[in-house]
């Protein structure tokens, strides 16, 4: 059996889309005959906020869990000077100096070994002077792992993989010619980059264009889906849920005032808005409070959770609001195709929403690549509605509630899913590495 080390800064019980990437990986890889070693650092859920990602860890040691399908090594984690700020005062004191603290560690992390993730690095290091593995893979951000993994591969003559599942190099100026120059510096040894979709390929390729590219997509946990299919919908009210990160591109406002009219004009509609884990609690609620407020007592907002308690809840709900990424599809997707919901869109060619778009998209799209890759997914799946603008998202309301009248739930006919499950991606990366080792 193969060995592989994986370097992963976020990780469960952590609750962030980007640690379920390589948990999947540390779930499955040991039935394609790859054993996988994770490297990451402490972590606990005691905010169900963004303050779990800076809070100290609970041991000051290494620990060491040996399971079936994985050996787990989670490093301690100490804030630094700037985190401790945050958590004891909040992050409204002392701004300039925490962010000085930050730049300070951005910039020198890659010139010396410093900084909260280093311990990751140490660790593995100390790992591989006793225990051989045929692969390194880093997945990124934090692409500081990138620089740990090139440096461990040619210390212990070890290949290693590049995985990315956000580009580095973004549009703009200073950062981006310095995260150019690092990417171009540190990905020299690597052997193969793995990302989730063609753009991001193209996009990658930009800058790294001799490389060897593998899409390894997102997508859902097949096992734990299957205890979701006894889950039944709410049939008191119809019901609606977000989750996931609010950027400053997605038409929130819009979409809300289409439902306050819509209550408006059917005062006896039962319809609940639950957002769970969503990352501007603070600026929903305000929204909703004084722009929405016949929204009030109809909309909730709740803490982040583990996964499977996420898909719980989700599952409860009749249907699925997702917001247009464009070139990408997210992660959140996947997880409304797990439980089977109904999945609308908002939007595909609203006039305000393009605007939104045209200011805070700064994502440089790629001719010749889809510009509507959420709305390909629902196209193959027919999971969903794609809902064109503010008009027609009144109309499908409109539609959906007379469903759920007649019913008590919403249909979801959704097909061809399978090939979104994370066990079938992590088979393709358990034959990258086995092909690799059978041509040494």
């Amino acid at each position: 059996m193969k060995k592989l080390l994986i370097l992963a800064y976020d990780f469960p019980p952590y609750v962030s889309v980007g640690g379920l990437r390589p948990a999947s990986w540390a779930k499955y890889l040991h039935e394609f005959d790859v054993f996988p070693i994770v490297v990451t650092r402490q972590w606990s859920n005691n905010y169900g906020s963004a303050l779990d990602y800076i809070a100290p860890s609970e041991s000051k040691k290494v620990v060491i869990e040996n399971i079936d399908t994985a050996t787990i090594i989670r490093t301690p984690y100490k804030p630094n000077l700037a985190n401790k700020i945050s958590l004891k005062y909040g992050n409204t004191k002392y701004t300039f100096l925490r962010k000085f603290i930050t730049a300070f560690y951005e910039i020198f992390q890659w010139i010396f070994i410093i900084g909260p993730k280093s311990q990751l690095y140490f660790t593995a290091k100390e790992y591989l002077k006793n225990n051989k593995v045929d692969y390194i893979i880093a997945t990124g951000d934090p692409f500081i792992l990138f620089r740990y993994a090139s440096k461990l591969s040619k210390k212990f003559n070890t290949p290693w993989i590049a995985d990315y599942r956000d580009p580095w190099v973004e549009s703009g100026g200073i950062q981006q010619k310095f995260n150019r120059s690092l990417e171009r510096k540190y990905l020299k040894n690597v052997y193969k980059i793995t990302t989730v979709s063609e753009f991001l390929v193209q996009k990658i390729k930009q800058n790294l264009p001799s490389k060897s590219f593998e899409i390894l997509i997102n997508g859902y946990d097949l096992p734990e889906t299957k205890q979701l299919s006894a889950i039944t919908q709410n049939s008191k009210s119809i019901s609606f849920a977000y989750t996931g990160t609010i950027y400053k591109w997605h038409p929130l406002e819009s979409v809300l005032s289409v439902f306050e009219q819509f209550i408006k004009n059917n005062p006896a509609a039962k319809i609940t808005l639950n957002f769970y884990g969503i990352n501007e609690i603070d600026k929903v609620t305000n929204v909703i409070t004084q722009n929405y407020p016949v929204l009030q007592s109809c909309s909730f907002i709740y803490k982040r959770m583990p996964n499977i308690e996420l898909l719980e809840k989700l599952a409860q709900n009749n249907i699925m609001l997702l917001f247009n990424y464009y070139s990408y599809s997210g992660t959140k997707i996947y997880d409304y195709l797990a439980i089977k919901r109904k999945i609308i869109l908002c939007y595909s060619d609203d006039k305000e929403a393009l605007e939104l778009k045209r200011k805070y998209y700064n994502i440089e799209e790629i001719e010749g690549i889809s510009k509507q890759l959420q709305t390909d997914i629902l196209d193959d799946t027919n999971a969903g509605i794609v809902v064109k603008n503010r008009e027609h998202l009144y109309s499908v309301l409109t539609d959906l509630y007379k469903e759920f009248e007649q019913n008590k739930c919403i249909a979801c006919n959704s097909a061809n899913t399978e090939k979104y499950s994370r066990r079938l991606q992590t088979e393709k990366l358990a034959k990258i590495i086995t092909k690799q080792n059978n041509q040494k």
